[in-house]
């Protein structure tokens, strides 16, 4: 479980990027601790400074995947893309889950939980994309991110914390931490979406980390897909991938 204590080295502070945090330091069904520096989850890149770029380089980075679209890359390009020492993948996610800029008409009963399941159940080719690239990667840290850092990206996150055998609470903890320590950058995104037009009721939903959407995204996967190992082999993860997989958090 997440300890206070150890926020210092969860979070990796840059001058750009807010939430870019460690999937290392989590209790397993083993007994064990994931590994600190092989996974990280985070939120756009195009504001990294030479120096972060350098910290992260620092930190063993060694890939990146970048989960957002063709329009948001082109607007916000990604500083590894050519990178001379990091390999770059894009991988476009969970068209259910865009940035709150593009949701201007949807209305308020809209429901971040309801779209994570959806994302789960429609936009396997991708997710599976994702993870095998993941389970893939050579040496050095894999860095996933979209644009919060929340939604596409929290939903991988999800899934691989449940397949190293995290606990749920644990994975809904971190999942969370987002609305604790990204202020500036949820305030970032909520003006920006706010001078599109799009209503504040509606930015403040969607810009919520709350845990019940997380725990409902869970709850899907256990009861409509028989559980994580079950829904990564719909996925055509086999055995051999989700070993894979966990020995990058081992």
């Amino acid at each position: 479980m997440f300890a206070p204590e150890n926020a210092h080295e969860r979070l990796i502070a840059l001058e750009g990027a807010h939430n870019v945090r460690d999937l290392g330091g989590y209790t397993t069904s083993n007994g064990g601790l994931t590994r600190w520096r092989s996974i990280l989850r985070g939120d756009a890149l195009h504001r990294l400074s030479e120096a972060d770029i350098e910290t992260l380089l620092d930190n063993g980075l060694g890939t990146v995947i970048d989960l957002r679209n063709a329009h948001e890359i082109a607007v916000e390009a990604n500083p590894f893309a050519g990178h001379a020492e990091v390999r770059y993948h894009n991988t476009p996610l969970f068209s259910a889950l865009a940035p709150v800029e593009m949701m201007a008409n949807a209305v308020l009963s809209f429901d971040m939980g309801d779209r994570y399941c959806q994302a789960i159940d429609d936009c396997q080719p991708a997710i599976a994309e994702v993870l095998k690239t993941i389970a893939d990667a050579p040496d050095g840290a894999v860095l996933f991110h979209c644009s919060a850092g929340k939604d596409r990206t929290g939903v991988i996150s999800a899934l691989l914390l449940a397949n190293a055998g995290v606990d749920e609470i644990t994975i809904i903890e971190d999942y969370a931490l987002t609305a604790t320590i990204s202020g500036p950058l949820i305030a970032r995104l909520r003006d920006r979406a706010l001078g599109r037009g799009t209503s504040p009721e509606l930015v403040d939903i969607v810009l919520a980390s709350e845990p019940r959407s997380m725990r409902q995204a869970l709850d899907h996967i256990r009861y409509r897909h028989g559980g994580i190992g079950a829904y990564l082999v719909s996925l055509g993860l086999d055995e051999t991938a989700r070993e894979r997989l966990r020995n990058r958090l081992a």
